[in-house]
């Protein structure tokens, strides 16, 4: 199976919601469901995951002068970890 994680999502939105120390906010495969992700989060970091919430993000009309387009829809994972684990960002 391909990368489930691409990347975490550092925005203040994140940062905001990260100041527990259990939940991390990650960018991950459109395809990948909550049993998959949290088995390579676990698999990745080698943390106990708690709940795995999900949600597809909606683009944005940008425009750049008279040129107009979208951004890019990406699928987003909430993660919260067990108590006594963490993971270095």
């Amino acid at each position: 199976m391909k990368n489930i994680i691409i990347a975490p999502v550092v925005t203040e939105k994140s940062a905001v919601t990260a100041n527990d120390g259990k939940t991390y906010v990650f960018k991950v495969d459109k395809a990948a469901n909550k049993t998959q992700i949290k088995q390579a989060i676990e698999s990745a970091f080698n943390v106990k995951v708690a709940n795995v919430r999900t949600l597809n993000t909606k683009s944005k009309d940008k425009r750049v002068g008279r040129y107009t387009g979208t951004t890019k829809t990406y699928k987003k994972a909430i993660v919260v970890l067990k108590d006594g684990f963490a993971i270095e960002i």
